[in-house]
């Protein structure tokens, strides 16, 4: 092993990264690590104080690494947004090396509610909004798909380049109270295997495409089902997880960075088509 040609592949200068849902809990940790490994980062979101307070954070801590970013107020559902934001980038950063797709969540309103003494909820699952349903279907499978169609057509003709979606444990096993959310990030995982092999067969064999399923993280998304706002404790659901979660904790964003470099850097050069779970061994564990 050449350890210094293995610790220089972690050395993003000179690389063009898009992080949609960039100013997320999780995308923005993203942002500055790579930031802070030498990229010039595009951060693609709709919430505009927070995304200019996110490209001065990096300006302020990491422009002695050489890494620097753009914000683009962009909806990751309009496709003309997207192009002109792929024409901005281009023009201002270079070709995109690397997509990150960020841009997700669930939302009370397509949620079920518990079952009371036996009761049915309100909403059940016979009244969830149809519309609400799509709204989380639209935001976490479309807002994939369509990022991944415009600035992976540049990777297509360059022949090379990384895509890294994010799934979830709920694509391994649905959870109660989620049916949009986890369908959503099950086809999510599905589309991401679907793209590698298509990328690979078609385009390029050094465009890979891949997935992490991140376990239970206290986002503003999640925060209504995990924790209990009389008390700001957990809630029953959040001590639920903790209890099925072996390493008995909720993750934190810096648990991702890791393997976001590994899977975004040639190290995982033979990596297409994977999902990566991060989830403190939820998934590992039975329960028993």
């Amino acid at each position: 092993m050449n350890l210094t040609e293995l610790t220089r592949t972690y050395d993003f200068t000179g690389r063009t990264v898009v992080i949609t849902g960039g100013t997320g809990a999780l995308g923005s940790e993203m942002a500055c690590a790579l930031a802070g490994c030498g990229a010039r980062v595009a951060i693609l979101d709709i919430a505009v104080e927070a995304g200019n307070r996110l490209v001065q954070r990096i300006a302020d801590d990491y422009h002695d690494k050489g890494g620097c970013a753009l914000y683009l107020d962009v909806n990751v559902l309009d496709r003309k947004a997207l192009l002109a934001a792929e024409e901005t980038i281009h023009r201002e950063c270079g070709p995109v090396d690397c997509l990150v797709n960020c841009a997700g969540g669930n939302h009370p309103s397509a949620s079920t509610g518990p079952y009371v003494d036996g009761r049915a909820p309100v909403p059940g699952f016979f009244d969830l909004p149809e519309e609400d349903f799509r709204t989380v279907l639209d935001l976490n499978l479309v807002g994939t798909v369509l990022p991944c169609q415009v600035f992976g057509k540049g990777m297509a003709e360059r022949g090379e380049g990384v895509i890294l979606n994010m799934s979830s444990m709920n694509a391994f096993r649905p959870l109660t109270r989620i049916p949009a959310y986890s369908a959503a990030k099950a086809a999510v995982s599905n589309f991401t295997q679907w793209l590698a092999v298509y990328m690979a067969q078609n385009h390029s064999s050094k465009i890979r495409v891949n997935a992490l399923a991140p376990g239970f993280f206290i986002t503003e998304q999640s925060m209504f089902l995990l924790t209990d706002p009389a008390t700001g404790g957990f809630s029953p659901r959040g001590q639920s997880v903790v209890a099925h979660t072996p390493m008995r904790r909720f993750g934190t964003p810096e648990d991702l960075l890791g393997a976001v470099l590994w899977l975004l850097s040639p190290a995982a050069a033979f990596v297409t088509g994977t999902v990566v779970a991060i989830d403190g061994g939820f998934s590992a564990f039975s329960g028993v």
